[in-house]
């Protein structure tokens, strides 16, 4: 069974930093792609960034860029979201959303908060 396991997130000040990771369990190959999403209170969930495994190539948010850097581990399936300059109004739930054979699979989420 396919499992996304995040790590990571928390509660800092508009300005800081904060690193969210993501594993993938139950599944030996390579996943297509892995983003994050978030869903703030009251608001759908959206697209963050993604990571390519061909080559990988990035896309990200326009709310985000210059600010968030999205890479794949070292260990395969494995993702890691830088996020700096973080503002209150990113404060949300984040979830890894893995692409495998055209199949998605998410995790549970995890809770950041800015704090202005």
């Amino acid at each position: 069974e396919v499992q996304v396991v995040e790590s990571g997130g928390g509660v800092v000040q508009s300005g800081g930093s904060l690193t969210l990771s993501c594993a993938v369990s139950g599944f030996t190959g390579r996943s297509n792609s892995m983003s994050y999403f978030r869903q703030a209170p009251g608001q759908e969930r959206e697209l963050v960034a993604t990571v390519w495994s061909g080559g990988g190539s990035t896309k990200y948010a326009e709310f985000v860029k210059g600010r968030f850097t999205i890479s794949r581990g070292n260990v395969l399936n494995t993702m890691t979201l830088q996020m700096n300059e973080l503002k209150p109004e990113d404060t949300a739930v984040y979830f890894c959303n893995v692409d495998i054979w055209g199949n998605d699979y998410w995790g549970q989420g995890t809770q950041v908060s800015v704090s202005s």
